[in-house]
């Protein structure tokens, strides 16, 4: 099958000037692999940093509304208020109508998880040892589904009948017991203090110590029974598909239900604009590399254009228009950057497997995972491309605009 007269010309151009070919591809090809690489890279670590971070908290968070102490007038007076007003405590308190709260959370769209807890805190007791623990009580199909405990556990199962509970390791480590012992949970004082004895079926491990030491985890109904909060949930975790409109979601939320609504990028600020500048970090690169390969590209044209002229201005007078000899080299542009990008990813793949082998954990596991995302790839190579065609646009122009006459005399 016979090629097209401009891919032809540009083959050839490229062929008889191997080494400023080879020294552009090759410049183009590893512009491309530390794209790939750094994006892969970042893209690694924000994702291992989201996951150690929201494995053990939801991504939505209803309570409800705080209670906020009226400011009293004083006896006597017309619209005379007293000047201090003091906080009012926070109690424990139950969502009102949760069962039909939760209901319509099922069926909203973008919402994947909805799981009721009654939580508070209480004192882990066994002999002469007692911890103050942070006590959940949860509904493990649903719970599991908003936090996948199944991943943190390290000894037995996580199970909470009546009677039982699962508790982080380092309260297990700190009371002294392990899976099949019993220990007691009390809350309360004076005539509502609950003292009741649990099994221990599970031990988790929370990745963060001070969680550790303080996590227990029993059943909805047990806890209800423990804090008096009957028929009650104190809060609601919700898992939602778009981990970064989670923000929005509460925010919806709390203007529908009244509720109280913190999603995890309220909650953890820093880490958001960490990783914000992580993302920015990151395309500053792209934009400098891109750049970069734009001029090298641009450059090497530039010369082959007063190199070529004689062959350019022979082209011209034999009939071949200007268009033509501007398409050559928007094809020089696009053959140097695809032949570049293709090498470019076969490195970047193979520097992202040499990452992957020497950056690991004490344990030998690896630091963290990076993704070979396929898109990431595609979007690379289509971009290097299209800078490759703008690179030469300039160039093709000007050699275009060559007068055959004087071309051929120089």
């Amino acid at each position: 099958m016979t090629l097209p007269f401009e891919i032809v010309v540009a083959l050839r151009f490229l062929r008889e000037g191997r080494f400023q070919t080879w020294l552009i591809v090759g410049g183009a090809g590893i512009g491309v692999a530390v794209v790939i690489f750094i994006t892969a890279l970042v893209n690694g670590l924000q994702a291992n940093t989201i996951k150690r971070t929201l494995g053990t908290q939801a991504h939505v968070v209803l309570r409800p509304p705080e209670e906020v102490a009226v400011p009293q007038r004083v006896a006597g007076t017309e619209g005379a208020v007293l000047p201090s007003v003091q906080a009012r405590a926070q109690r424990l308190r139950s969502i009102d109508q949760w069962q039909p709260l939760e209901t319509m959370l099922d069926q909203r769209a973008g919402i994947a998880a909805v799981s009721p807890i009654v939580s508070g805190p209480a004192f882990a007791v066994r002999g002469d040892a007692n911890k103050s623990v942070a006590v959940q009580g949860v509904l493990p199909d649903r719970y599991t589904q908003v936090i996948r405990m199944d991943d943190k556990l390290v000894a037995g199962e996580f199970r909470v009948q009546p009677g039982e509970a699962v508790v982080g390791k380092d309260l297990a480590s700190d009371l002294g017991i392990g899976v099949g012992d019993r220990f007691r949970l009390v809350t309360g004082s004076g005539s509502t203090q609950v003292d009741d004895a649990y099994v221990v079926t599970g031990l988790v491990d929370l990745g963060i110590r001070d969680m550790n030491r303080r996590a227990v985890y029993v059943g909805f109904r047990t806890s209800q029974a423990l804090f008096d909060l009957p028929g009650g949930a104190s809060q609601i975790d919700l898992a939602v598909d778009d981990l970064f409109g989670a923000e929005d979601t509460a925010q919806a939320l709390a203007r529908e239900t009244g509720l109280t609504a913190d999603s995890w990028m309220k909650t953890n600020e820093q880490l958001l604009a960490a990783l914000n500048a992580q993302t920015i970090t990151t395309r500053t690169i792209r934009v400098f590399v891109s750049i970069v390969v734009v001029l090298g590209i641009a450059s090497v044209l530039v010369v082959w254009v007063v190199q070529k002229r004689r062959e350019i201005g022979i082209l011209r007078a034999m009939g071949a228009s200007r268009g033509r000899i501007q398409r050559i080299f928007l094809l020089q542009g696009a053959l140097v950057a695809l032949i570049g990008a293709i090498l470019g990813s076969a490195l970047a793949t193979l520097m992202i497997r040499i990452f992957g082998r020497i950056a690991r954990n004490m344990d030998g596991s690896p630091l963290f995972e990076l993704a070979l995302d396929p898109w990431l790839y595609a979007s690379s190579v289509l971009g290097a491309i299209l800078f490759g065609v703008l690179a030469a646009a300039a160039p093709a122009r000007r050699a275009a605009r060559l007068d055959p006459a004087q071309a051929i005399r120089m």
